[in-house]
């Protein structure tokens, strides 16, 4: 007779939260660490920007007296490492500084532009993720037929362009000289929500779509085939069950597994890609203050949206890899 305790739990057995939370404080405090590196080459490559902030503030007929004034108040004439500190301080509290170019705090000056930024990202992401994955699983069913060597060639031409390039084509095409449909800049009345106008949208929504949808939709077709191609899915085939219920149930939620991670840095390339194409059409987002504030070496204010930049892609990577734990069971087994 064998004597002992009660048996150990199985491992499916075990509560799949305490594994997934620990892996999630990992990775926070691998992001902490992340956006203090990041904080301390934005801060050192923003001082290294040639110029003098002061100057550039009060002109070239600013007095010497004047000049040493502004930059005893900005803290300008500290050392770099108290500067720092003194800047890292105020951002952990939720204190961006002043705007040294506007004169007003930062957070006021850039909250119109990151509302307008963020509602493009948004409308550009809510159309090229689920365009994407469709188009990309649907041409991994039909592979090597019509609709698959059109997608790809097609992804595969858009992916090479860039932004300005499709944005360009875009205004010629449906503003300008072929048809005269669209509004070619995207002039939003200030202090009027972006979604007042509809139709300024339209154009840098749809740069970005093309912009992000080919990359997206090429990933997902090579991780669909791949799975399609595995041993449980042709097992799943024999056992008898639907084609829409293999679908479903085993060959996408593999799929888009790894397909997460491509979607977190798209959508991250979304956030930063968005200045460019902010450019072409004169759209009042960040990219319009990221511009002016390094014409006018604003410091605070390329700081903060470069760290807010950075603090997106550490953001949008976590979830990624939460979601990918989450719809992928052979991962979920693993916590």
């Amino acid at each position: 007779m064998i004597q002992g305790g009660p048996a150990p739990a199985h491992p499916a057995t075990r509560g799949p939260r305490s594994p997934l939370w620990a892996f999630i404080l990992r990775r926070l405090v691998l992001g902490i660490v992340v956006l203090v590196t990041v904080s301390v080459v934005v801060f050192a490559a923003t001082n290294a920007l040639p110029g003098d902030a002061a100057r550039a503030i009060l002109g070239r007929n600013a007095t010497p007296a004047s000049l040493q004034g502004l930059r005893e108040q900005l803290h300008l004439n500290r050392p770099l490492v108290v500067q720092y500190l003194y800047w890292v301080t105020g951002l952990a509290h939720g204190d961006a500084g002043m705007s040294l170019a506007a004169r007003e705090p930062v957070t006021k000056l850039i909250s119109d532009r990151l509302v307008n930024s963020a509602f493009l990202v948004l409308c550009s992401g809510l159309i090229s993720i689920p365009l994407s994955i469709t188009i990309g699983a649907y041409s991994a069913l039909r592979r090597d037929r019509t609709f698959d060597t059109v997608a790809s060639l097609t992804t595969l031409a858009l992916n090479a362009l860039p932004e300005f390039v499709v944005g360009i084509t875009l205004v010629v095409l449906l503003a300008t000289t072929l048809l005269h449909v669209l509004p070619a800049v995207s002039i939003i009345t200030p202090g009027a929500p972006p979604w007042s106008d509809p139709t300024v949208m339209i154009l840098p929504t749809l740069t970005l779509v093309l912009a992000v949808t080919p990359y997206i939709a090429r990933y997902m077709r090579a991780s669909m085939i791949d799975v399609l191609e595995s041993e449980y899915i042709e097992m799943a085939r024999l056992k008898g069950l639907p084609e829409l219920v293999v679908m479903r149930r085993h060959a996408l939620p593999n799929a888009m597994g790894p397909t997460f991670q491509v979607i977190a840095l798209s959508l991250a390339y979304l956030a930063a890609g968005v200045i460019v194409v902010e450019y072409v059409f004169n759209y009042p987002g960040i990219g319009g203050a990221l511009r002016d504030a390094v014409a006018t070496h604003d410091l605070p204010v390329i700081q903060t949206l470069a760290m807010m930049i950075a603090g997106l892609y550490v953001l949008l990577n976590l979830l990624a890899d939460v979601g990918t734990i989450l719809v992928t069971p052979r991962l979920r087994a693993r916590l």
